[in-house]
């Protein structure tokens, strides 16, 4: 729900607009805020929801009782998401890196403390996440507010409750496309979850999922930078830059995400043993190693398309294309390959891999057919439209 301000924000920088800013930033912290509330039961009541879904007892359990604790952390994350936006579209990245390099620091000695040696075990890392995510929102915030951006930030306003209609369709559009992204992955282990033997064949596609993440976040800072100066250059009417930044960010990123599929290959055997010493585990987590490489490397390019279309405005557009590839391709065939033909947990990331290929190609196809001097001037229009009344239709041909 926070990343129209992404779009919004980074737009109205480019045309010059900084005093848009602050009251972009407040509608956000009123959507998001509310957002957060509505998804509140679903923490509460995480465990029989995932026993509905014939997720085993012990996991539903572990993960209900992490989940109540974790609560604080969703209202945390429904305050920091737009002052991320607010920082990034002013290109105040180091600032926020500054404040979340302390922070993941003090997180580290803490979870240390916490659960290594008081041993709080899953409570103990709820309990050590909520306070980390606080610390970082009362840095930033006070950052904010103190005079770091005089232009931007004028205090708290009653506009913010303004024009709020469009600005939460905009916000829906971006919930969607971004939700059915992140829901993908999670319903892949949902589905690993009805399989038999599920702790082990969920802890195996666990232990991948987390190296993709750690290798993601790498292309996830490729997708916030090039969304960001997209945005901008729209914003101040430069196509050709727009264009150009979407090429530096694709092949860059894009030679990382080789790197780290090398590096998977080579120590697929090896890295499982830096969460188990479990044989069983270590050898199932092995034999998903090629499938992980090919995640990686996939990895490295969509997010950094997905950045695009944020950048641009085409949340409602590349939804439809998610909902397709997705949920009408890769989870059928996840399904199809794991349980129909037996494949188990390698069939089942083998057709969320497909679905991925498939929405990639796509947002390529998508990329070469777009007129950027049409999405300057539609870009002028939303920031005109003061928080996005209306999401204008992209990819059309200029006359």
């Amino acid at each position: 729900m926070g990343s129209a301000l992404e779009t919004l924000c980074g737009q109205a920088v480019g045309a010059g607009q900084l005093h848009t800013l602050g009251v972009y930033m407040q509608r956000s912290w009123i959507v998001c805020l509310a957002t957060a509330a509505a998804l509140l039961p679903l923490y509460v009541f995480t465990d029989p929801i995932l026993r509905l879904l014939r997720q085993s007892p012990a996991i539903s359990a572990a993960a209900g009782r992490y989940a109540r604790w974790c609560v604080p952390q969703l209202f945390a994350y429904a305050v920091n998401f737009p002052m991320q936006k607010f920082y990034q579209a002013q290109s105040r990245v180091w600032a926020m890196t500054l404040i979340s390099g302390a922070a993941v620091a003090a997180h580290a000695l803490l979870n240390w403390l916490v659960v290594a040696r008081l041993g709080r075990g899953l409570v103990g890392a709820a309990m050590v996440g909520n306070v980390s995510w606080w610390l970082i929102n009362a840095a930033q915030f006070a950052y904010v507010v103190g005079g770091s951006f005089p232009e931007a930030w004028t205090g708290f306003s009653r506009n913010a409750f303004a024009s709020l209609a469009g600005f939460l369709r905009l916000s829906l559009a971006s919930a969607v496309m971004l939700c059915l992204e992140m829901w993908y992955y999670t319903a892949v282990l949902i589905l690993v979850g009805c399989l038999k033997n599920p702790e082990i064949q969920v802890g195996a596609v666990s232990i991948c999922m987390n190296y993709n993440m750690w290798t993601l976040m790498v292309s996830v800072g490729f997708n916030a930078a090039v969304s960001v100066r997209v945005a901008n250059e729209l914003g101040a009417k430069h196509p050709k830059a727009a264009k150009f930044s979407v090429v530096v960010a694709v092949v860059t990123s894009a030679a990382i995400g080789l790197i780290f599929t090398l590096v998977t290959l080579l120590a697929r055997k090896q890295l499982p043993r830096l969460f188990t010493d479990v044989d069983l585990l270590v050898k199932e987590t092995a034999k998903l190693g090629y499938l992980l490489a090919a995640t990686i490397s996939l990895n490295s390019i969509q997010p950094v398309l997905s950045g695009v279309a944020i950048g641009a405005g085409w949340q409602s557009l590349v939804a439809f294309v998610n909902i397709g590839c997705y949920y009408l391709v890769g989870l059928p065939l996840a399904a199809v390959f794991g349980f129909k033909l037996k494949l188990n947990a390698t069939g089942i990331w083998v057709g969320m891999l497909i679905g991925t290929i498939l929405q990639t190609v796509i947002l390529v196809v998508i990329l070469f057919r777009t007129k950027w001097e049409k999405e300057a001037m539609l870009a002028g229009e939303r920031v005109r439209a003061w928080g996005g009344n209306v999401e204008l239709p992209t990819i059309q041909e200029t006359r």
